[in-house]
């Protein structure tokens, strides 16, 4: 994932916030446009972020600015503009897919291993300390002391340290907490539990009602916030083992709600999007597939 997405992504740190224009279009792209071999026009993609809120400007800034990093790739027929994936956006997406329906809110078969990390940067190298920090963060890391960070599994660290002069500068480790160490405790100063449990509650409260968020005109538009919101909250979850966290930990509970949504949004949403989606055949379709 490049280094602009990591720092998104950190910088979304409160749910509770209006997901960054970015953040919607990547959830529409995922599942409007990634595995289907097609590119859509900009106007539909207009349409779609205006039904949320998005203005005509932000869309079209934003589009422009992923195409220019590699994320979107355009093409013009007439006198409309067609975007689609490139192969570094289908990683990304293919990537979210993953963290949203087939990894669960919680670790719920953890063995008991830990990645450790070190690192010990220069006080001139700000830059590459924000976004060293920026991507362990993304990636589920909790800072345990001084330079030392922790994840709760094992993972693989070298895309995170590729392409920074920092890569240099980190030791990795998988270890085992042994007695005296007490592991709750541990869990409790590497990582804000209490921030955490407050967005699953918020997302909650949110969603879970029998009147979801006013203002937005459709099943398209609700299922769109709703799977962004989704997504943006749980890549802020380390996803910590189940037997150390309290036990009215509300994630499952919140994921529950999400999928439960979810599905009910599924056909009008999709019925919708057959309707309103202007589309053109990808002529590298056979890149879509994972």
């Amino acid at each position: 994932m490049t280094d602009e997405l990591f720092e998104t992504e950190s910088s979304e740190a409160d749910v509770a916030g209006a997901p960054r224009p970015q953040t919607l279009l990547l959830t529409f792209f995922g599942g409007y446009v990634l595995g289907r071999g097609v590119h859509v026009a900009t106007a539909s993609v207009l349409d779609v972020l205006g039904r949320v809120g998005v203005s005509e400007h932000a869309t079209r800034s934003t589009l422009s600015r992923m195409a220019r990093r590699g994320l979107l790739h355009r093409v013009r027929r007439g006198r409309q503009v067609y975007v689609g994936l490139t192969p570094r956006s289908r990683e990304i997406l293919h990537e979210g897919e993953s963290r949203v329906w087939r990894i669960g809110a919680v670790n719920t078969h953890w063995d008991g291993t830990w990645t450790l990390l070190g690192f010990s940067l220069p006080e001139s190298w700000q830059r590459q300390r924000h976004v060293l920090r920026s991507r362990l963060l993304w990636a589920g890391f909790g800072s345990l002391q001084g330079g030392l960070w922790i994840a709760p599994s094992t993972l693989e660290v070298a895309p995170l340290i590729e392409g920074l002069e920092a890569a240099g500068h980190v030791k990795v480790f998988q270890a085992r907490a042994l007695p005296p160490t007490d592991v709750d405790d541990l869990v409790h100063d590497a990582w804000d539990l209490d921030t955490l449990a407050a967005r699953y509650a918020w997302f909650l409260e949110r969603w879970d009602a029998a009147e979801p968020p006013n203002g937005l005109p459709d099943s398209l538009a609700r299922q769109l916030l709703l799977q962004t919101e989704w997504l943006q909250l749980i890549r802020q979850d380390p996803r910590l083992p189940q037997q150390h966290l309290p036990q009215d930990w509300p994630a499952e509970r919140a994921q529950k709600a999400f999928r439960a949504l979810y599905a009910d949004l599924e056909p009008a949403a999709k019925a919708i999007a057959a309707e309103m989606l202007d589309t053109i055949p990808d002529t590298e379709a056979d890149a879509d597939q994972p």
